[in-house]
């Protein structure tokens, strides 16, 4: 452990699996006390269990990002556990299939119910008690779909571009108050999230699509949880002060090819 987030109270959404259980765990590793926020209470409990065993202050919340009223008790709950707040990692996300063409109002609607208006939703509860603090770090989770088109994901591909255009807004508004905020943009990284997106890419076949993805990658193979949760790590802690509004591409050269 080299203490970089010590004395740092962080909420993870999205932690009960995947990239925000890797960051959760590296958080606490660093010294964090971490809220786990999670639709799924038995993954985020699962997640907080790990963290309690080795010694490390955790709180797992069972709630679901969309909704105003859960969020706003999700952060009160944090605030009673640990008195603060200083990082959050707006991580939660959902896939969403389809182009214009077949994309589906549900689609379009859950796709930012969750991705747009979820990083909304905590940023807002998580932003007041920060700028009264005068301190503070929101990172983003944004994608590559933000940046470049990716065939058959019109929804997806669209909210994560609202989240980048918030991030950029939320800098703007937040950084003279002492509140940075950026965005992590991963390529694709192999959680069970993109296991249907890499088997219908394959037309049915998951190693194919494995295969033609990993393609598209200078480096050669695609992200894991760990990559995408060290980036996290820089932007929730000091070492990063003077990066705000920034948008990261941690894609394996994917943008760059």
């Amino acid at each position: 452990m080299t203490g970089r987030l010590d004395g740092k109270v962080a909420v993870v959404t999205g932690a009960g699996s995947g990239i925000g259980r890797a960051a959760a765990a590296l958080f606490a590793r660093e010294g964090a006390a971490v809220a786990i926020m999670d639709l799924s209470g038995s993954a985020g409990k699962e997640t907080a269990d790990e963290i309690t065993g080795s010694g490390a202050p955790a709180l797992a919340i069972c709630a679901d990002v969309s909704d105003p009223g859960q969020v706003d008790g999700a952060f009160a709950e944090v605030l009673r556990e640990f008195g603060q707040l200083d990082v959050l990692y707006n991580n939660a996300g959902v896939n969403s299939a389809g182009s214009v063409l077949d994309a589906t109002d549900d689609d379009w609607e859950r796709a930012f119910a969750v991705n747009a208006r979820g990083t909304f939703l905590c940023s807002r509860a998580a932003a007041r008690p920060m700028t009264q603090a005068g301190r503070g770090s929101i990172i983003n989770q944004g994608s590559v779909a933000a940046m470049v088109g990716v065939a058959n994901f019109a929804s997806y591909c669209a909210s994560k571009g609202a989240v980048v255009a918030l991030t950029r807004s939320m800098a703007v508004d937040l950084s003279p108050r002492g509140v940075r905020v950026n965005v992590i943009c991963p390529g694709t990284v192999y959680t069970p999230l993109m296991k249907p997106m890499l088997t219908a890419r394959g037309g049915g076949d998951l190693a194919k699509g494995l295969a033609m993805t990993t393609a598209k990658y200078p480096v050669g193979r695609l992200g894991t949880p760990e990559d995408i949760a060290a980036v996290a790590l820089f932007l929730a802690s000091d070492e990063s002060a003077f990066v705000t509004g920034s948008v990261i591409a941690a894609d394996g050269g994917m943008t760059a090819a």
